[in-house]
């Protein structure tokens, strides 16, 4: 297992739709190990693949002693009344902005034997299922943002150190 380098915003594997992932494929089994291995590190909530340069549609999660995977997930079932949640990202690091998430989330793929995975998750596991799941899609926490939000939240990852202006 190896725990890999998280991709930083600029990079544009964050604003690709991951492929799904093939059933059987040899390297899918290696690709949850190490899914598992970098959620691990105490303070990560989750992990899509493309945020370790992976286009593929697989995500883990560590939330409340919670940790586990999913292959090609859907969000199947969002409720509860949407709601103001402070959110980061590895792939934003540093920050934090309110967005607005649900409070529940139900999310539906398979696992290595395929599987069917359907997973509920309330409070921070339904905002990671939402947010990892939007990854997979190819978009970013921050594209949620109210507009002043967001403007004040590009300027503030724009002066970080680590940005890369024309990644």
């Amino acid at each position: 297992m190896t725990e890999r380098q998280i991709r930083l915003f600029g990079d544009p594997v964050l604003r690709s739709r991951t492929d799904p992932v093939r059933l059987g494929d040899p390297g899918a089994a290696g690709l949850v190990e190490d899914l598992l291995e970098t959620v691990a590190v105490p303070g990560r909530a989750g992990l899509a693949a493309n945020q370790s340069g992976v286009g593929l549609r697989a995500f883990s999660w560590n939330v409340d002693g919670a940790v586990g995977y999913v292959l090609n997930p859907e969000i199947v079932e969002l409720s509860g009344e949407p709601e103001l949640v402070d959110e980061g990202c590895l792939s934003v690091p540093g920050f934090y902005f309110p967005r607005i998430r649900h409070p529940r989330a139900v999310i539906r793929g398979v696992d290595l034997t395929g599987d069917e995975v359907l997973m509920e998750g309330e409070g921070v596991l339904a905002q990671a299922f939402q947010h990892e799941v939007d990854h997979l899609d190819g978009r970013l926490y921050i594209e949620g943002l109210e507009p002043e939000t967001k403007r004040e939240a590009m300027r503030e990852i724009r002066a970080a150190g680590w940005f890369r202006a024309g990644v």
